[in-house]
């Protein structure tokens, strides 16, 4: 599954987007233009579905700094996805969860107000049928499809306010067998923000061994899964020893994860140059962040969809082409969406040519601009996305060529950057 079409409306500087992204995404746009908040309402839907939206917005300060200005009276959120399964008879184009969170007068509480679950198909003769509801809620009157499109009907004091109906309804006791994946997709989103790789964070520490195959949003239990995957899986070793000699050099020699104190384990990295292993205390902020960045699009069963902002953070440009290169990797197993403000990170796509989406601040509310079609290859023939970018071409929009001035300008004084870096 992946997202076809997400639309929000009312959250943050998102008061009326719609979003159709591809495989492998890359957002940009300027400080406070709002790529940001196109990952926190992807994280919003994935919370929802794990039962965990009231902690959510408690944490974020209620419902005040979430609406749209702070006064928008509500949250609408919808995404439509690619089919979770075709058989003979049924070809499913779609399914489509719409959620809808009101705030409660002019407090920062809530209450979910409506709530659709609905799979969209056609039979295979292409007729028209209307949709199936699988969850239909309105505030707490909730309602359950079997796959016989008979209702289960909820007892109105057992539905929570604050809480999805997906994430109840997707028991071991469900009676429609498309509900689970669904909630399953959703909840397993993985949007990465700032990863904290100061001195006391738990990313540098001994951990208890665990088997781990995902990193959390926070990124504190790297180490757990790359001594997971590392000590086995040869294609992830492979994968990550080959992305450290792209990045180090010949002086790198391997990963290693001795025993520590109290059944806790250590990441070291071994260098041929030293006896001494270097520990994870020990390494900088842009190589621990440069190992999170690999684990996460190494990984061999990634979560369903990866949002990373701005991954270029604290790493030396020369690791850009490698994580590109990863990232387009990753796309071929999951959704990927990268935000980012780096013309290096976009040239080092060179070829993959991700689907870019300039995001732009207009009159309060965040507005985007898909760059794709005949326009945008014939700039790409004279330009990178790095250049454009620079230049400030592809926040005012693709003008017809010839190109400005201050394009050839750029061009002149950022050219070189790929061709010499090591």
């Amino acid at each position: 599954m992946k997202i076809l079409k997400l639309v929000v409306e009312g959250f943050r500087s998102l008061r009326h987007l719609s979003w159709e992204p591809s495989d492998l995404n890359v957002l940009i746009g300027p400080n406070a233009s709002g790529k940001s908040n196109i990952l926190r309402a992807i994280e919003l839907l994935a919370v929802s579905a794990k039962g965990q939206l009231g902690k959510h917005i408690q944490k974020a300060g209620g419902m005040e700094p979430l609406v749209w200005d702070g006064k928008a009276e509500e949250i609408e959120m919808s995404v439509k996805t690619s089919p979770i399964e075709k058989d003979r008879s049924i070809e499913r184009v779609s399914l489509t969860y719409e959620l809808n969170l009101k705030r409660i007068g002019g407090t920062s509480s809530y209450r979910v107000e409506k709530e659709l679950l609905g799979n969209y198909y056609k039979v295979e003769k292409k007729e028209s049928r209307d949709p199936f509801k699988m969850i239909h809620r309105l505030r707490q009157q909730a309602k359950v499809f079997d796959e016989q499109e008979r209702a289960l009907t909820a007892p109105e004091e057992s539905v929570p306010e604050e809480e999805s109906l997906l994430s109840l309804a997707a028991g071991p006791f469900t009676q429609n067998h498309l509900i689970p994946p669904v909630q399953a997709y959703l909840s397993s989103w993985a949007v990465y923000h700032d990863v904290h790789v100061n001195q006391d964070a738990s990313i540098r520490q001994a951990v208890i061994a665990k088997h781990e195959k995902r990193v959390e949003p926070d990124g504190q239990n790297l180490v757990s899964v790359m001594h997971t995957l590392y000590t086995t899986d040869r294609e992830f070793k492979k994968d990550i020893n080959l992305a450290m000699k792209a990045a180090f050099g010949d002086d790198f020699e391997e990963l290693l994860f001795p025993p520590a104190a109290d059944q806790r384990i250590q990441l070291r990295v071994r260098w041929k140059s030293l006896e001494r292993e270097q520990t994870a205390a020990d390494l900088s902020d842009g190589t621990l962040r440069f190992l999170f960045l690999l684990t996460v699009l190494a990984s061999p069963s990634p979560a369903t969809l990866v949002a990373i902002d701005e991954p270029e953070t604290g790493l030396h440009p020369a690791m850009l082409p490698i994580v590109a290169e990863y990232a387009a990797d990753a796309a071929r197993r999951t959704q990927v969406i990268l935000t980012t403000h780096s013309p290096q990170l976009l040239d080092a796509f060179k070829d993959m040519r991700p689907t870019t989406t300039v995001v732009k601040w207009h009159e309060g509310e965040t507005i985007l601009e898909k760059l794709d079609g005949a326009k945008l290859d014939r700039w790409l023939k004279e330009y990178t996305l790095g250049i454009l970018f620079r230049s400030g071409e592809l926040e005012g929009g693709l003008e017809d060529i010839p190109a400005h001035a201050k394009v050839a300008e750029s061009k002149m004084t950022y050219g070189n950057v790929m061709e010499n870096r090591p």
